[in-house]
């Protein structure tokens, strides 16, 4: 075995040679497109969980939940979805923007539909509507 100083310098150069390949490679070294906040992750499998018994199998199958969700929309998608949704049946005119707005519906739509999609690939029953 080498020295503390010949094992130090291999550090070294390997530490450089792999700020170097993302330097040139930017793509692989950024993080991943679905890249979620942690917070915002824990409290999806949280509220998941709340509402399917809160055992150890929904604390898998709400994770896989949220895995599912980041593998089809950005974070920023994801938020923006969720709202609508959630929001969707806010009576009233300032509700009317959740509602009634061509995107609104759109986006709704398509967080109900991945929702569902996920917690049938998952083993979870139908998610509240």
């Amino acid at each position: 075995m080498g020295s503390r100083s010949e094992q130090s310098g291999v550090r070294s150069l390997a530490s450089a040679a792999f700020a170097l390949w993302c330097w040139t490679a930017p793509a692989l070294c950024d993080p991943p497109r679905n890249d979620y906040p942690t917070a915002a992750r824990v409290q999806y499998v949280q509220d998941c969980e709340g509402r399917n018994g809160g055992g150890l199998a929904d604390l898998y199958k709400c994770s896989c939940v949220i895995d599912h969700m980041a593998a089809h929309l950005t974070y920023d998608e994801f938020v923006e979805a969720a709202t609508f949704a959630h929001y969707a049946t806010l009576g009233g005119e300032g509700g009317g923007i959740f509602r009634d707005t061509d995107r609104a519906k759109e986006r709704a739509k398509l967080y109900r539909t991945l929702e569902a999609d996920a917690y049938h690939a998952c083993g979870l029953k139908k998610p509240p509507s």
